[in-house]
């Protein structure tokens, strides 16, 4: 059975180089998760991939189904999950282009289905989410990019926004003022439902744009697709050195 999942977010609508084998659309008591999950091989090792806006559809941030995303790669046999986040820079070094793996995050996101406890099991599901990304995990990736060569930041606080908009400048200053680091819109409820359904759970940030009113002039969606599409690719190569040195692939 596969162990790694690797869900992919703007900019990562396939994982380019996966060898699909299957294709699986699992049920789950949440519904259907955002697409087919492709099964398959990546730099010679098994792993599932989701890309978590359902392309080529474009499911919002905030209308993702993260409870389906989730218990349906763990019906699959992960154990462990690859997040991939597009972010905008706050603190003065992240620059766009910037890979970021952080350690920590705030979540000022509403609204959304974030827990699978409904009370129907008789106790309360009260995670530790002290470290809200699996420590391992996230060190695996850490030396995965130094052994790559591959320039990638280690630690950040990932401020998640509601989204689907992008902030005022006056929202970046405050995230600025709580401590945050990056700003995007996925990463609330994935990581606590992953901690809630035992998923070991890591980020990859790729820093697109600098946050509002940190940059020069109006952020526009043509400058953030241009420093994915550059991007991309170095997180591929970072996915392929981790999957080299924690399964042997």
């Amino acid at each position: 059975m596969s162990r790694l999942a690797i869900i992919g977010g703007t900019g990562i609508e396939e994982l380019e180089g996966l060898e699909t084998v299957a294709a699986h659309n699992p049920q789950t008591p949440y519904g259907q998760p955002s697409r087919a999950i492709q099964e398959g091989r990546f730099g010679g090792a098994r792993v599932l991939f989701l890309q978590r806006h359902g392309s080529p559809a474009a499911i919002p941030p905030h209308r993702v189904n993260y409870r389906a995303n989730l218990w349906a790669l763990r019906s699959l046999g992960a154990s462990e999950v690859i997040a991939v986040n597009a972010v905008g820079g706050i603190a003065v070094d992240m620059t766009p282009g910037r890979l970021v793996v952080p350690d920590q995050l705030i979540d000022y996101t509403w609204g959304r289905e974030h827990t699978i406890d409904d009370g129907s099991e008789g106790f309360l599901r009260h995670i530790d989410f002290t470290e809200p990304y699996d420590r391992g995990l996230r060190s695996a990736l850490v030396a995965a990019a130094a052994n790559a060569g591959i320039d990638c930041l280690d630690g950040g606080v990932h401020g998640v926004a509601q989204g689907p908009r992008l902030e005022t400048a006056a929202e970046i200053q405050r995230m600025a003022g709580d401590g945050c680091t990056v700003v995007g819109m996925t990463g609330m409820p994935e990581a606590s439902l992953a901690r809630e359904l035992e998923l070991a759970y890591a980020s990859v940030c790729m820093v697109v744009n600098p946050a509002a009113g940190l940059g020069q002039g109006p952020i526009t969606l043509e400058a953030m697709r241009q420093v994915l599409l550059r991007e991309a690719e170095g997180v591929r190569v970072l996915l392929r050195a981790l999957l080299a040195a924690r399964y042997g692939a």
